[in-house]
């Protein structure tokens, strides 16, 4: 399984970006797929998920602000970032989670400076 990440970039605080995660499988096919991020000095940690049912997920930290959605059709999840904050610079992984096995991507930067 192959999970590419796209999207991420350099943005002015209070801006937007969309992150896309394209599989090279049916996202149905996972449990769970979601958004990590690390920033710079900090442990990774959990955005926000969708299960294969729908039901999303959010860190505390992005609630409002964020929305995880998928697309079934191009095998691609995605996150719409809204009200970028500086402190949401960080790598960006897509996950995926299936009973046996978790997959990663390799990550996109996102920047939030001016």
């Amino acid at each position: 399984v192959q999970l590419a990440e796209s999207g991420g970039g350099l943005v002015q605080p209070g801006g937007s970006l969309r992150l896309s995660c394209v599989a090279s499988r049916s996202i149905f096919s996972f449990n769970i797929m979601g958004w990590y991020r690390r920033a710079p000095g900090k442990g990774r940690e959990l955005v926000a998920g969708i299960s294969s049912g729908g039901s999303t997920n959010y860190a505390d930290s992005v609630k409002g602000r964020f929305t995880i959605s998928g697309d079934n059709a191009k095998n691609t999840v995605y996150l719409q970032m809204n009200s970028l904050k500086p402190e949401d610079t960080a790598v960006y992984y897509c996950n995926a989670k299936t009973t046996l096995r978790t997959y990663w991507g390799q990550g996109t930067q996102v920047t939030v400076s001016s």
